[in-house]
């Protein structure tokens, strides 16, 4: 499991691109029988992706945790982006189609990962956070997430969010996470900005082609920086941070936030021309 520090708001307008991506960007999630943990002191989050091919793959807690096993004192949430895949929670077996997610509460103990077709593998990206309580394991299809239309085809933002852990959904203690989907011409996300102090979000970019990219918006509204992301690829952005993207065609993105609140509404907004 790699470690990353909190980083201060006031260091990072200093950062040279490769600092910028060492304390933010996340790559090579997705590897062949093979799972990548990345843990953030900020809001304590965990980014992972398993990819199952030939193998089962174990959730483990790793001394990082201090914990008999990762669950023990966290939720986790997990968004399946490749071929149908099997998780199983202690003994129970859910069925994950492309884009099916799955929320599993504070408590359960055994919890591995496997695909149906090594030639199509599963891809399971995975968003946890610390817990007070258990909540109920919930398998969210995409037709079940709540629908939520915005953006409009002149500003370049047309997309559909698709809210899979979320009060109005279901119940978690603070994680909520969901997947946005672009619409053909649209290439903006999140834009006008905003900033939400009471919660960091985790962004992954996906269903983007090979020579295809979003340029990702960070930073103070008056230090802005970005990032160069390619195809399922990560980015932490801490509560101080705006976190925008443009792409270089339509893409999608899974985000997972978490902190104070679960208010999706919860956030300062920034006018474009207040931007620097």
């Amino acid at each position: 499991m790699e470690v990353r520090q909190a980083s201060n708001a006031k260091d990072v307008k200093l950062y040279t691109t490769e600092r910028l991506r060492e304390e933010f960007h996340i790559a090579g999630l997705f590897t062949a029988d093979n799972v990548k943990m990345v843990y953030s002191h900020i809001d304590r989050i965990i980014t992972a992706g398993f990819m199952p091919v030939r193998k089962t793959l174990k959730l483990e807690a790793g001394k990082e945790l201090a914990a008999d096993y990762f669950l023990q004192r966290r939720e986790m949430g997990c968004i399946n982006i490749g071929g149908k895949g099997i998780i199983t929670v202690d003994g129970t077996e859910y069925e994950m189609n492309p884009r099916d997610g799955m929320y599993i509460g504070m408590g359960n103990k055994e919890i591995t990962f496997r695909s149906c077709d090594e030639t199509a593998p599963s891809k399971f990206y995975v968003s946890s956070c610390p817990a007070h309580t258990a909540y109920p394991t919930v398998k969210i299809d995409i037709t079940k997430a709540k629908k939520v239309p915005c953006g409009s085809v002149e500003e370049c933002n047309k997309r559909v969010i698709n809210q899979y852990i979320h009060p109005e959904v279901m119940k978690s203690c603070q994680l909520a996470m969901g997947l946005t989907q672009l619409e053909i011409g649209s290439n903006w996300n999140t834009m006008p900005s905003h900033t939400h102090d009471r919660r960091m979000e985790v962004y992954l970019y996906l269903d983007m082609g090979e020579n295809d990219a979003v340029f990702h918006m960070m930073g103070e509204p008056t230090q802005t920086r970005h990032i160069i992301m390619h195809n399922e690829e990560a980015v932490i952005s801490p509560s101080w941070s705006i976190h925008s993207g443009v792409g270089t065609k339509n893409y999608s993105f899974i985000w997972a936030m978490c902190g104070e609140n679960q208010e999706f509404t919860d956030m300062d907004h920034i006018a474009t021309k207040d931007l620097l």
